[in-house]
């Protein structure tokens, strides 16, 4: 394990040997060196733990290093480079861009098809309390113009179709963290399920949309514990749930993937349009745009993308801004929102597709000073096994970050330690509380925590800390034992 611990300014280094000891320690027992602190405090993680960190100030010089330059599954610290990449290229505040738009297409016999069109919008709703960017909106536009339509279709073609990325796990699909994603996006993509207990020996009660066909083979037992696990054969609508629910165990919202948003999407505007009395005699239909050679950026050779054209709309709404979105993909590690974000991106400068998204990470990087050997991406979220990142990658984007305009306002979407997102729960009563800003990161014996921190003696620190390989079930060790060195290091610094 290559590990550099920059010498520490003299003023430091007397502080550290004169520093009070605790009650009952001998007198001539002294701190150890901060090195020495945090690699026993790593050390004490589980067996097997792979760990590199990177600790430097806002100017780029080192104060503590283990492994710099390995490389690791960042999981959700991919999230960074994604609404970097969005700060960077996309108009954050103005509601300029066009969301989801309805149009009515003749069709065999001048019969009526209702077309609902999706342009990447993350935020379109169908909930009953819905304010702003409603799908009722466009089913009252159809319901105004015609009471008889046949078919309904769902069209996504805005974006090449890849629901998912290279690397996702399969055994994630069938959760709401490995929705498909899609330009036609409603509800986050996910099912929503209602279960409550019933008596003990009997299934609970289900509510849901009718969207999936939901089999319930829960039982209720005694108690006050929930263990239900959910199955799906891919592209399926059976939902099939097993396990066993505390008879004690308050009502539950589940949550669950949806492989075909456009599918949902259409199926959902059919509900909505049916609900305003019009007659739906047709199908629920979907138009994909088949992923080519084509919406490779290396394959185009720097000639531009050819990108479908869209007729005219009965109604559309307008995108929400997307600043407030940025905030909700780092402080809640929203995965769909992230994966949308960076295929806008990829849409501004080629096809839409991933391809485009990871060239345009690879030129913002090159931006950034971050070598290419010190990154991998496949995805814009950290679903993806397939990712790579060094700490040293980690901190150059951070660093890199602080230096641009939008910097503050980037650093203001991360979760705070002690307060708020993903970091709600750790750091509490420590040097840390507050005053550490980081995105987090989870996946498969992955763990990552990357952002600024102030020490105690009021510096900002930048630093990243990954660790992978932990043994199954040993992950909140590893995460202890990162929290651990982290204070140890801002009560030291």
């Amino acid at each position: 394990m290559k590990i550099a611990l920059k010498p520490l300014a003299p003023v430091l280094a007397l502080a550290l040997l004169i520093a009070p000891v605790h009650a009952r320690t001998p007198a001539v027992a002294a701190p150890p060196p901060l090195l020495t602190t945090v690699e026993q405090t790593l050390a004490a993680a589980p067996a097997g733990s792979r760990f590199g960190l990177l600790v430097t100030t806002l100017e780029g010089e080192v104060l503590l290093s283990i492994d710099p330059d390995q490389r690791f599954i960042p999981a959700s610290n991919t999230k960074m480079f994604t609404t970097a990449i969005g700060y960077a290229q996309l108009p954050l505040l103005q509601q300029t861009a066009k969301g989801t738009g309805v149009r009515l297409e003749t069709g065999t016999g001048g019969t009526t098809d209702v077309v609902l069109h999706g342009r990447g919008d993350p935020l379109l709703s169908s909930a009953d309390d819905c304010k702003t960017d409603c799908l009722q909106t466009l089913a009252d536009a159809v319901a105004a113009k015609t009471r008889v339509v046949r078919n309904i279709v769902g069209d996504d073609s805005w974006l090449p179709d890849e629901r998912w990325s290279p690397g996702m796990s399969w055994n994630n699909i069938v959760s709401r963290y490995g929705t498909g994603n899609s330009a036609l996006t409603l509800d986050d993509n996910e099912l929503v399920v209602k279960l409550a207990p019933g008596a003990v020996g009997a299934a609970p009660t289900i509510q849901s949309s009718g969207y999936y066909s939901v089999d319930n083979q829960v039982v209720t037992v005694a108690g006050k514990e929930d263990k239900i696990e959910a199955d799906r054969v891919p592209n399926s609508r059976v939902l099939r749930l097993t396990g066993t629910v505390g008879a004690e165990v308050a009502p539950l919202t589940l949550r669950y993937g949806i492989d075909d948003p456009a599918h949902y999407a259409a199926w959902r505007l059919g509900e909505l349009l049916k609900a305003r009395g019009v007659r739906v005699d047709g199908a629920i239909e979907v138009r994909h745009r088949a992923l080519t050679a084509a919406d490779d950026p290396e394959n185009r050779k720097g000639a531009p993308a050819t990108l479908p054209t869209e007729p005219a709309m009965l109604a559309e709404l307008l995108a929400p801004p997307l600043a407030e979105n940025m905030v909700r993909i780092n402080k809640e590690s929203q995965n769909l929102h992230s994966e949308l974000m960076l295929r806008r991106v990829a849409r501004q400068v080629g096809s839409g597709s991933i391809a485009d998204g990871r060239e345009a990470v690879r030129q913002l990087m090159t931006q950034a000073g971050v070598p290419e050997t010190s990154y991998d991406f496949s995805d814009g979220s950290g679903m993806s096994s397939y990712n790579r990142m060094s700490p040293r990658a980690a901190v150059g984007l951070l660093s890199w970050i602080a230096r641009q305009p939008w910097g503050m306002a980037w650093r203001d979407t991360l979760p705070i330690a002690g307060r708020d997102g993903t970091l709600q729960s750790r750091f509490k009563g420590t040097i840390l509380e507050g005053k550490l800003f980081a995105k987090t990161g989870s996946l498969n014996a992955s763990r990552a925590l990357s952002g600024y921190l102030t020490t105690k003696s009021g510096k900002t620190l930048i630093f990243s800390v990954l660790a992978n390989d932990m043994p199954e079930g040993t992950d909140s060790q590893a995460t202890a034992a990162v929290d651990r060195a982290l204070v140890a290091i801002a009560e030291a610094l």
